[in-house]
């Protein structure tokens, strides 16, 4: 009877741990997701970069409209990393109980010249990017939203007054 009870008593105890290796793993899945991303950007990798997303995912970036096709998605990343150096990291992940949707905070940095008088720019910011799990077990993004830590300049202010 004792080692029925201790038997009992130790699965009891490791189940708390056994839970918590499932979301560790997908924590981790997401993190090494998101820099695998990061780079395939800093290569200009379109097509990679683009990869990352879902079928069905919105990317709302500064300034512009919201892209919500692959085609827009794409354009919007052709764009970028053409004559931009990109990086990011993330600084927060989580992976929601149900283990099918997470969510990564970071911070970007940016360097291009501007399209309009040709000097260098540099920008840093924020992002924040929601992960559905697939049903084959990996990882897209579906939503992906980014925004400057830098004062906006006075034709920016004065072009989003008008939006």
């Amino acid at each position: 009877m004792k080692t029925k009870q201790f038997i009992l008593t130790v699965c009891l105890s490791l189940m708390p741990l056994a839970v918590a290796f499932p979301a560790d793993a997908d924590e981790k899945a997401l993190r090494d997701a998101d820099e695998a991303w990061s780079k395939a950007a800093a290569a200009k990798d379109v097509d990679q970069t683009v990869a990352f997303y879902s079928d069905d995912a919105i990317v709302m970036p500064p300034n512009a409209q919201r892209a919500t096709t692959k085609e827009a998605i794409r354009k919007l990343w052709k764009d970028l990393l053409t004559d931009a150096k990109i990086s990011w990291k993330a600084s927060k992940v989580e992976v929601a109980k149900s283990g099918d949707i997470g969510f990564i905070i970071g911070s970007y940095e940016v360097a291009m010249n501007d399209p309009v008088t040709g000097k260098p720019v540099n920008d840093r910011g924020k992002y924040l990017e929601v992960w559905e799990k697939q049903t084959d077990g990996s990882w897209k993004v579906g939503a992906d939203i980014f925004n400057s830590d830098l004062p906006a300049t006075p034709a920016q202010a004065a072009a989003e007054k008008k939006q």
